[in-house]
């Protein structure tokens, strides 16, 4: 039987923050209002790491550059960031968790809260063809349209991750009853209700909340980035 094998992204397989990294960009190349985006964008990343983020106000804030540039700007832009922000960080030690996995014949996904429009590129990047995140609204529900701003769906946060993943194994005629084994790795405590709902939880380069969790319950930690 195909065991099931999850991924967070952000600090998980990649030891800096996509979504961060993103608005710091965007900030670099004038297309964003400094100061005032850039301490928006450090406030709710620490609200991030707190567990206090305000999630529909989070995404109203960074889904709201998309909307205001064409597709072809947009992804222009991501290329650059791509070769500047995220490849340097695509590690070994990540690959190959990624390829033990691939190797067992297991099915792998990755599930993050960062938007698809800016991790759809780093799954690829990852080898990882399997991708949920939140999903950002476009005119008329054209996927190659503009960007409305506004988010479509349930975002793939905390509690919502469970609803994503679920529906994603519908999509594939699945259930979590299909799999022996089912694997999610991540650093968050905002995690912890798609940990506590799979047989392996792996708290991977933990935060100090999810560390403090992960020894009480006797999860297995990964300092996969030392």
């Amino acid at each position: 039987m195909t065991n099931l094998a999850l991924f967070d992204l952000d600090h998980t397989l990649l030891p800096t923050d996509s979504d961060k990294e993103w608005g710091r960009f965007l900030v670099r190349q004038g297309a964003v209002e400094r100061d005032s985006y850039a301490q928006a964008n450090e406030a709710f990343y620490q609200d991030y790491r707190a567990g206090r983020l305000d999630m529909p106000a989070y995404l109203r804030f960074c889904l709201a550059p998309l909307a205001r540039y064409p597709r072809d700007q947009l992804d222009a832009w991501h290329a650059q960031y791509m070769e500047e922000a995220i490849l340097p960080h695509v590690r070994p030690e990540a690959l190959a968790l990624l390829d033990m996995h691939r190797k067992a014949g297991d099915l792998c996904a990755i599930v993050t809260a960062t938007n698809t429009f800016v991790t759809r590129p780093i799954a690829t990047a990852f080898g990882v063809d399997h991708l949920i995140g939140t999903e950002p609204a476009t005119a008329g529900g054209d996927p190659n349209a503009r960007f409305t701003g506004e988010y479509v769906g349930t975002p793939s946060f905390r509690e919502g991750k469970i609803t994503r993943t679920e529906a994603w194994l519908a999509s594939l005629g699945k259930t979590w009853g299909d799999f022996n084994h089912a694997f999610f790795y991540s650093d968050s405590a905002n995690d912890v209700p798609l940990m506590e709902k799979v047989n392996h939880p792996v708290a991977t380069n933990p935060d100090e909340a999810l560390r403090d969790i992960a020894l009480a319950r006797r999860w297995p930690i990964l300092e996969l980035f030392q």
